[in-house]
């Protein structure tokens, strides 16, 4: 093995990726990083959105002048049922005030200017590259092989996805578990921003995120989402695996985005809007129990890499974690590099770092979310019992009515067992 070896080689070009490499070149260390698409962000499905208050300390001013598309101003969860559908909306005002919660984002464009800010650091960041394999030396990761070359370095952060394989060339985790992924797929339609504006409510900048739950996914576990950028709309599904697998009706993902779009509160926002992008991925959706082991002697795990994602049902986060973890890695390796040491013990400080911050400890929060949100009551049961009691509340027909409490056991008796719905009630207390 070459004596030559680099700080650090870095492989995937995502959140994770480039945060690393900022930090690692602002740190003067000489670093890698091999991105397997045409460039930064071109092979990334994210909806998406991304929360700024947790990782503005860790890159003070860094995310100013960064290209976001809207700053989310208002919320919207819908509940389906069959063309029946129940929407919970909610607007806070302090959201409309700097420095902002959250924005959507276009992670192509996003992705892109993050690695020339890399780049400007001195990182180099190589695109349509692929890490084929990790090279050895006396047992420890030192390095990569890539395109038949061997790329020799002191440390390897792999940050390539939800399918790491460099991850599971190291034995840091298993191959693909169906019950711990999802398969997601978007499109990104064109519109101009006054209408957005005008469609959604908003004023200029302002932006709205709406989440979809119920009969979309046919009664498995999955989702719609749709965002606002600045002349753009972004609508996907989120479907997971395992239920597609085991399922006895065949899913055709393309036929579900046709129903899901043809609903009324996705048609209006997308009417004379042009299709610009489809995409499709595999995401991680298992939580704190899909995390991958995040180190050996010679790497660390990032991003979707090491499993950094978090479906709260009415929240997905995932951006966030993937930048604070590059940020925490490349500390960690800086600081290995200090004292020559990239044995697994003194990486370890990586994952104990992680647990000191709000990644792993949000993970830990919500570490039952994925067993309850798995329900598929969630996705049939209460969206009818939902919009049978709504129905009855609301409809006025030609005989007398029934008074609010007999609709609302009569529907809860209709859709949902009382034993059923008693254990679904305690099962939220772990959430």
């Amino acid at each position: 093995m070459a004596d030559d070896k680099l700080d650090a080689v870095i492989v995937g070009g995502g959140l994770a990726g480039l945060a690393a490499a900022y930090c690692l070149a602002d740190a003067g260390r000489q670093v890698l990083l091999l991105e397997r698409g045409d460039e930064p962000g071109s092979k990334n499905v994210t909806g998406g959105r991304i929360y700024l208050a947790p990782i503005r300390p860790l890159l003070p001013g860094l995310f100013d002048d960064a290209p976001f598309e809207r700053h989310v101003v208002k919320e919207a969860l819908t509940m389906v049922d069959g063309r029946n559908t129940t929407t919970l909306s909610y607007v806070q005002d302090r959201w409309r005030h700097a420095p902002y919660m959250s924005y959507t984002v276009l992670r192509l464009r996003f992705d892109q200017w993050f690695s020339a800010r890399a780049m400007e650091k001195g990182a180099f960041v190589v695109p349509r590259r692929r890490a084929d394999d990790l090279l050895w030396e006396d047992g420890k990761v030192a390095g990569v092989r890539a395109g038949g070359e061997e790329i020799p370095a002191h440390a390897v952060i792999a940050a390539d996805g939800a399918l790491s394989f460099m991850a599971e060339k190291a034995h840091l985790r298993q191959p693909l578990v169906p019950s711990r992924h999802a398969v997601a797929v978007k499109e990104v339609y064109g519109l101009d921003s006054g209408a957005i504006e005008e469609r959604f409510g908003l004023d200029p900048g302002e932006g709205a995120a709406h989440l979809f739950m119920g009969s979309i996914t046919k009664g498995r576990f999955g989702g719609g989402f749709l965002y606002t950028n600045k002349d753009s709309l972004s609508v996907g599904l989120v479907l997971g695996m395992d239920a597609l697998m085991q399922g006895s009706e065949q899913f055709d993902v393309p036929s579900l985005m046709e129903e899901f779009e043809s609903l009324p509160e996705i048609a209006r926002y997308i009417k004379g809007a042009e299709l610009k992008e489809y995409s499709a991925h595999i995401i991680t959706e298992a939580g704190v129990g899909g995390l991958s082991r995040l180190f050996t002697d010679g790497m660390v795990v990032a991003g979707d890499a090491a499993g950094f994602a978090l479906n709260m049902g009415v929240t997905v986060r995932g951006m966030e974690f993937a930048v604070a973890s590059g940020v925490i890695a490349a500390r960690v390796i800086d600081e290995a590099l200090k004292k020559n040491d990239f044995s697994a013990q003194f990486l370890s400080l990586y994952e104990k770092r992680l647990r000191e911050s709000f990644v792993i400890k949000d993970m830990e929060t919500f570490r039952h979310t994925a067993d309850v949100l798995s329900n598929p009551r969630l996705f049939t049961v209460y969206p009818a019992c939902i919009s049978s009691l709504l129905d009855a509340v609301f409809t006025v027909g030609e005989g007398p009515r029934k008074g609010l409490y007999r609709s609302a056991m009569d529907a809860a008796k209709k859709h949902a067992g009382p034993w059923s719905a008693f254990k679904d009630f305690l099962s939220l207390r772990k959430i």
